[in-house]
């Protein structure tokens, strides 16, 4: 049975492309943002997050873990991954609802009948189901298939995408997909790779073949001040895409929501070196791409 893993399911989302969605967020992604708010997307296998803030120290996980993988010593939370099978026999024990398993098995039919359940919303609102991540590409097999059932059905389909993918992946699902959300991050190459740790070559390839296929592309740019904001990466952003057959552009403001995440999973975050451009860079950025004739919204 064709199994894939998913971290989050949001319901009644209305930011992720038209009308009320459903939002699947499956895990794992190949890209390393600095700025990216979901951490908890970027590995591909299920995960456990321990929130200090709500943890008593009170020792029952410790106790309970069939592995020996967590340590309360002196007051002080050892939890060593490496041993952990993410059992969450700790997760069941924990009173204080300080552990979370990040993740979990469905089928194809598990998730369609999570996805059907908001149909009457779909239906009231011309909305549709949303493939996010991560990289939803990223288990491509699971997605497909998803996306076929969900086609059949007569349900919308909507899929986030970094791009960062073989076109391959992009050929088995675009008959069946009514809208890509397309992150463009930045335009250079060697700025990329610092940033996000990977080449934007076929980031930008993929994007070119995926409008002359004539498939319907929404351009969503996270913007972070001193980053990729400034006048020309904005301007040869535009330059690329007013070739293609794009028309609809989202500008997404930098925020650190994501920031307590990385402490859950004992990851570190570079809050210092990123922040939220001013509203006067933002409409100034707007009028950039409006006059190019691109319909322009600051926002999901």
């Amino acid at each position: 049975m064709l199994e894939g893993i998913v971290f989050n399911i949001q319901k009644y989302s209305v930011h992720d492309g038209p009308g009320i969605r459903t939002t699947i967020f499956l895990k794992g992604c190949p890209l390393e943002c600095m700025w990216c708010h979901n951490p908890e997307s970027q590995k591909t296998n299920i995960e456990i997050t321990q929130d200090a803030n709500k943890c008593s120290l009170c020792g029952e996980c410790e106790r309970r873990c069939p592995e020996g993988c967590i340590d309360i010593d002196n007051k002080r939370f050892i939890y060593d991954r490496q041993l952990c099978s993410k059992c969450g026999v700790c997760i069941d024990y924990c009173i204080q609802g300080a552990r979370e398993l990040v993740g979990k098995i469905y089928s194809v039919n598990d998730i369609l009948r999570e996805i059907e359940k908001d149909n009457i919303f779909y239906e009231t609102s011309s909305g549709g189901v949303t493939f996010s991540g991560g990289e939803a590409m990223m288990q491509i097999d699971f997605l497909e298939n998803v996306i076929k059932a969900c086609y059949e059905k007569g349900i919308s389909v909507a899929v986030d995408t970094s791009g960062y993918t073989s076109f391959d992946n992009f050929n088995r699902i675009i008959d069946y997909v009514d809208l890509f959300l397309y992150d463009l991050k930045i335009v250079y190459d060697t700025k990329h790779k610092k940033y996000i740790g990977k080449s934007n070559k076929i980031i930008i390839d993929n994007l070119k073949k995926l409008s002359n296929k004539g498939a319907n592309i929404n351009i969503r740019i996270p913007l972070i001040d001193e980053i990729n904001t400034d006048e020309k990466n904005i301007m040869d952003t535009i330059d690329i895409i007013k070739e293609l057959n794009i028309k609809n552009v989202n500008l997404l403001p930098y925020h650190n929501i994501g920031r307590d995440k990385y402490k859950r999973l004992d990851r570190t975050y570079d809050e210092e070196r990123m922040s939220k451009p001013s509203d006067e860079k933002l409409e100034q950025i707007k009028f950039l791409f409006e006059k190019s004739n691109f319909n322009v919204k600051i926002g999901g």
